[in-house]
């Protein structure tokens, strides 16, 4: 018996799925296969029933996974413990963010990280929030970046920056002659908004003084999305509006957008930007490392909170 080979029930356990497994761990399925098959020779038990779709433990799988899954972070805190002692940062770190912070976020920061910490290998998962705490507290990823509070006891916050949120805007849409915005106006404006589920959605329909179905007035067109980019797109072809992270605009030439930028007056509603991770988390060196990458990284108007509305 292995921690690799008990690594692979975990994320079959997690995955439902061989293939999908074998990706995530990063080896081949035939190789995965073949250690679980190993491992259940080994301890004369199925762990798995592959005749369900998808594949589910057994009963005695289930109490071996759950074994597994304790033996496997013991282990990994060993390593940790290791590290600490060492004056090169080095290893694997695994990383839970949001899809409405990852793709304006790490371009900002990735590659000085990288060049300044190259023996460290760096593990993305986009996941919203609740998949990501639940991935935190099975000892999946080291961290995570979200934009809410977290209720749970077993995980310690620390504080990144406050993003302001904007709207982006159609050419012919009635908010298109202002050059700034209020909350109030979001009252009678169409917005598109990411499916549920999104910390993002569920803080722009707070921000609404009345929830609104995703339509437009086109009575045709419905749609649901769990990415800003499409609707930023939806916005370009002349469809309505929606709201849009402050870091977003820098992807944006609003010399030559199809759209418009629209700031908010005072009050400013705005999100607060945190990493997470457990408690007992010993990795504090590439924990803070990680972290003084990302405010060397942002904008300095970022990381102090102004004037406005948390939207939490």
């Amino acid at each position: 018996m292995t921690l690799t080979q008990l690594s692979y029930i975990v994320a079959v356990d997690r995955y439902r799925h061989f293939a999908t497994a074998a990706e995530k761990t990063y080896v081949t399925q035939p190789t995965l296969s073949m250690q679980i098959h190993k491992l259940e020779d080994e301890l004369g038990i199925t762990i798995f029933d592959r005749s369900k779709s998808p594949v589910i433990p057994t009963e005695i799988g289930e109490k071996v996974i759950t074994q597994a899954q304790k033996i496997l972070k013991q282990a990994k805190h060993i390593e940790d413990l290791a590290s600490l002692s060492e004056e090169e940062l080095h290893g694997t770190f695994r990383i839970g963010i949001i899809p409405t912070i990852a793709p304006y976020l790490l371009p900002l920061f990735l590659r000085n990280f990288k060049e300044r910490y190259p023996d460290v290998r760096l593990v993305f998962e986009e996941v919203v929030t609740e998949e990501l705490l639940d991935l935190l507290d099975d000892d999946y990823l080291d961290i995570g970046i979200i934009a809410t509070p977290v209720e749970r006891g077993n995980i310690f916050e620390e504080e990144l920056y406050y993003e302001p949120f904007i709207g982006y805007i159609s050419q012919t849409h009635p908010l298109a002659t202002k050059e700034t915005i209020t909350v109030d106006d979001l009252e009678v404006s169409n917005l598109w908004l990411l499916n549920e589920g999104h910390c993002f959605r569920d803080q722009t329909v707070k921000l609404c003084k009345k929830f609104r179905k995703n339509k437009l007035e086109d009575p045709d067109i419905e749609f649901e999305s769990g990415n800003l980019e499409t609707l930023k797109q939806l916005v370009e072809q002349n469809f309505g509006m929606t709201l849009l992270p402050y870091l977003a605009k820098k992807q944006i030439d609003e010399q030559c957008a199809k759209a418009h930028l629209r700031y908010f007056r005072d009050p400013v509603p705005q999100r607060k930007v945190r990493m997470i991770y457990g408690r007992e988390y010993l990795k504090q060196n590439i924990i803070q490392a990680f972290k003084k990458e990302i405010l060397d990284a942002i904008p300095p108007e970022l990381k102090k909170k102004e004037e406005g509305v948390l939207v939490e």
